[in-house]
């Protein structure tokens, strides 16, 4: 668990507080992403839960430990950190990059070797071709799995995320969110996430905590946060397309109806969201789609008057 009790940080010759009595509690395997406006106090928070940045007041608890009671190096080695920037060391390999932290922890030449492959692996990167290669040589989606494959390697508790995903494209975003979605789910870390994309909070989050001037405005999970905005910035922020983005929260599974006689008609997989689903029924002028399994098999009938029942505000 990662918990925050009324914490503070104001910068020398600010009139300001850049981040102002935060109190909020991830649970232990959950993904929390910090989003607000520019300058609302995200980034200073997910570097006060390392301490890159000292808290100016409050305290920080990481695992039930006090963070500004345990040795900083000690601290960083327990928790894997990506940023946007990724921050491969130029002069390694991906091998070494990598091992950097077990390298530091004293881990054995062979576990490290095993380990490292075993990462690249998770991160969908073949070792027998990434190991040797220089980070210059990477594409910009590469690099970002090479960040995390390393932020993973000593097998952290805590993982902070500061805007991981925003230098890549979109479509590669899309893919890699998905990606370390699933992977970060399956490891069970505990995960502060911070982006400035809603449709990405959304996703990612199992909490979304919106901040405004170093403030706490709204601390929900994604599906309250879009049915109940506590006021009219949270409203305002996260759009007036609330409904559509509901539908991101919900599997063509979860939702399909007993497979019946469907004819020909476009399908989707069973992972995919309401909204992909919607996105398809649009496209191919359709008002139903076959929901397919991981093997291609259909498993049931999504129809558009499933998804419009979905959107629809509660009473």
């Amino acid at each position: 668990m990662i918990e925050l009790r009324q914490v503070s940080k104001v910068f020398p010759g600010s009139p300001r507080y850049a981040v102002d009595r935060l109190t909020l509690a991830v649970p232990t395997g959950c993904t929390c992403v910090l989003i607000g406006p520019s300058g609302c106090g995200k980034t200073t928070t997910i570097r006060m839960i390392n301490r890159l940045i000292e808290p100016s007041a409050g305290q920080i608890l990481v695992e039930g430990e006090d963070v500004m009671k345990v040795d900083v190096v000690r601290l960083r080695r327990r928790i894997g950190y990506v940023i946007q920037q990724v921050g491969l060391f130029p002069h390694m390999t991906i091998a070494e990059n990598v091992a950097t932290v077990p390298r530091l922890l004293g881990w054995p030449k062979a576990k490290i070797r095993e380990r490292v492959a075993e990462m690249l692996a998770l991160v969908g990167l073949d070792p027998a071709e990434f190991l040797d290669r220089a980070p210059r040589h990477l594409s910009g989606g590469q690099r970002q799995r090479v960040g995390v494959a390393r932020a993973l390697a000593a097998d952290p508790p805590v993982m902070l995320m500061d805007e991981p995903f925003g230098a890549v494209d979109p479509v590669v975003r899309g893919r890699l969110q998905a990606e370390f979605l699933g992977i970060l789910r399956r490891l069970k870390k505990t995960v502060v996430f911070v982006t400035h994309d809603i449709d990405e909070a959304i996703r990612m989050g199992d909490l979304v905590a919106i901040l405004n001037e170093g403030r706490l405005i709204q601390f929900d999970r994604p599906a309250r946060l879009l049915a109940e905005p506590k006021n009219a910035f949270v409203a305002d922020f996260v759009g007036a397309d609330r409904a559509l983005k509901a539908l991101a929260l919900v599997t063509a599974a979860e939702a399909a109806a007993p497979l019946a006689a469907a004819g020909h008609v476009p399908s989707i997989a069973s992972v995919a969201s309401l909204r992909e689903a919607l996105s398809v029924m649009l496209a191919e002028r359709a008002d139903r789609v076959a929901v397919l399994d991981g093997e291609g098999r259909p498993i049931g009938i999504l129809t558009l008057e499933t998804i419009r029942d979905r959107a629809a505000p509660p009473p």
